[in-house]
Parts: C-alpha cells; structure tokens; sequence
C-alpha cells in the first residue's frame, strides 16, 4: 500500500495567505455560504430538467442562511439579516440568468506530486469538457492574491481546462455579474506552486492509502530545481490516471 500526505486546496490557501477572521467576517462568511448552497442547489435541480421557483429558493436559501449563521456562531441584528436576505434573493435572481445554471460540480481530484503528498481540489462547477467555474458572491476581479491561488490550484488539478470564475457581486443592486476568464499558469509559476503544495502537504498533511482513495488522480513528477542548470520549462503537465475521467 502506498501512503501519502494530503491537505485541501483551502488549506493551502490558508496557510500562504492566513488570517483570523472578525465578527464582520463571520457574518461574511455565512451569507456567502448560504448563496453558494442556494445556487448549486438551484443549478443541480435545472440539470436534472427541474426548475424551482423564486420563493421555493428563498425559502431553502433562509434556511441555508440560519444554518451558516449557527455555523460562525452569530446572531445579525434585524436589519442586517434582512440585507443579507435582500443579497441572497438578488444572487438567485442573476444565477437564474447566467451561464452556470444547470451546470454540476465535479468529483474532489487529487493532484499527486511525486507519489509521495498532494492536495484535493473541486471547483464550484465545470462543463465536464474543458472548462471548470469558481463562483464568489463579491466582486473579486482582479482576483485578490487568495483568490487567484485558488483558482491556480484549481489549474493544476485541471491541466486541460479553461478556468473562469464567475462573481455574483451582492453589494450592487441590482447584483451585477462578473466574468473573469483565469490567465493561463507560465511554467515558474506551475514549479513554484508545486513546490509549495508539496512542501505544505509532506509537512502538514493527513496521511491516507492512495490505493483507498476514490478521486481521479491527477499526477505531477518533482517540480525541476530552479536552481539547477538544465534548460528552462515547467514540470510535465498533470496527468490524470484514473480509469473514469470525471
């Protein structure tokens, strides 16, 4: 049995970019859960040919909303909540509109470094050809720096597709949708991010038998030394060795 060490794409992204959170941040926190699983909940009953009603959505997104807000553990005042009810209706009202509706979220991959440690990542949504979607409910584009290595790991869990991330900015009224196609990665970037989640992954990962795991696997070698002499290129693109492409 072969083991190795693995973390999430959000931990490597809290560990380069760590923060503690405010009860600002908190109340954040929840309304964009409670969005991100009041659309996907929307997009998968459209693919299954279903289409739910406004105030069907805002009832399940209300409820969402009360589960995040246990989750960060706190109370909105009156007025609050209702801002973040006004936000939630908005982001189905543009969703309903945009491409993503009726798009379903891929199976976790792991990206495998070297055999031995690597990171699982699973974007909001893909296409299931060639390309994969990240959706925030704020307007981040340019994409912050957590943003953008989000989505870079993204890129390198899904070496074959075009990234897009999609923000729903809740802030605007009505809410204004933005689409940022995600700049393809050049080859000192695909070493360094490699080195990184490995590095991150070996040192603080959990342990687990590959042989176990039920994720596509998408491998890389080593990352070539930037300091050794040899001709400039990146690391051999990912290859994804599992039997059932998904």
């Amino acid at each position: 049995m072969t083991s190795v060490r693995t973390l999430a794409a959000h931990d490597l992204v809290a560990l380069r970019y760590p923060r503690e959170p405010t009860p600002r941040d908190a109340l954040a926190i929840a309304i964009g859960r409670a969005i991100d699983r009041s659309l996907a909940e929307m997009s998968h009953l459209a693919a299954d040919g279903r289409r739910p009603t406004q105030s069907g959505l805002l009832r399940y997104g209300t409820e969402q909303l009360d589960l995040a807000l246990e989750e960060v553990e706190e109370i909105p005042a009156a007025e609050v909540r209702a801002r973040m009810l006004e936000e939630l209706a908005g982001s189905i009202r543009a969703f309903r509109q945009s491409e993503l509706l009726g798009l379903r979220r891929p199976r976790s991959r792991l990206v495998l470094i070297g055999e031995r440690a690597g990171y699982f990542a699973q974007p909001d949504f893909w296409d299931g050809r060639n390309r994969f979607f990240e959706m925030k409910s704020y307007r981040a584009v340019p994409p912050p720096p957590d943003v953008a290595l989000q989505l870079q790991l993204f890129q390198l869990a899904y070496p074959k597709f075009v990234g897009i991330l999609v923000c729903f900015d809740r802030h605007r009224s009505p809410v204004e949708t933005v689409r940022f196609p995600v700049p393809e990665l050049s080859a000192s970037e695909s070493d360094d991010l490699l080195r990184f989640a490995y590095r991150s992954a070996a040192e603080q990962g959990e342990e687990k038998v590959l042989e176990y795991l039920l994720q596509p696997v998408v491998r890389y070698p080593f990352p070539r030394d930037p300091e050794a002499p040899g001709p400039e290129g990146p690391a051999p693109g990912g290859r994804l060795t599992e039997s059932t492409k998904v």
